[in-house]
């Protein structure tokens, strides 16, 4: 069974947008996160937003990313905008127990990673 099931990754060029979705169904979670995974490297968070609704992003996104949830969390959003060639991944929806997660480079540990990602692609 499925348990999350991201979507609306594409291709774009450079300063577009996109919005990314993450739907998830059974699993209980207080924090969610959108994380990223480019070939041969680490997953690294993205952006985060904890149980009591804060929110914080990667530096490397800020000002550019903002991630959303509706009200009962069933549904995670990602909306990007002024994209650039580096921010092509694979982007994933990352489920946390955790209230609030603590902050560091190290974030990425705290969540599960269920679903399968959402390639995005941006072209110079």
């Amino acid at each position: 069974q499925v348990q999350v099931v991201e979507s609306g990754g594409g291709s774009v060029q450079a300063g577009g947008s996109l919005r990314l979705s993450c739907a998830r169904a059974s699993l209980q979670a207080n924090s969610m996160a959108w994380a990223r995974q480019v070939p041969g490297r680490e997953r690294e968070w993205v952006a985060i937003i904890d149980g009591d609704g804060s929110t914080r992003y990667a530096d490397s996104v800020k000002g550019r990313f903002t991630i959303s949830t509706d009200s009962d969390k069933k549904n995670l959003y990602l909306e990007m905008s002024s994209l650039k060639p580096e921010d092509t991944a694979v982007y994933y929806c990352g489920l946390s127990a955790v209230w609030k997660v603590p902050e560091g480079p190290d974030s990425t540990q705290f969540f599960s990673f269920w679903g399968q990602g959402t390639q995005v692609t941006v072209s110079s």
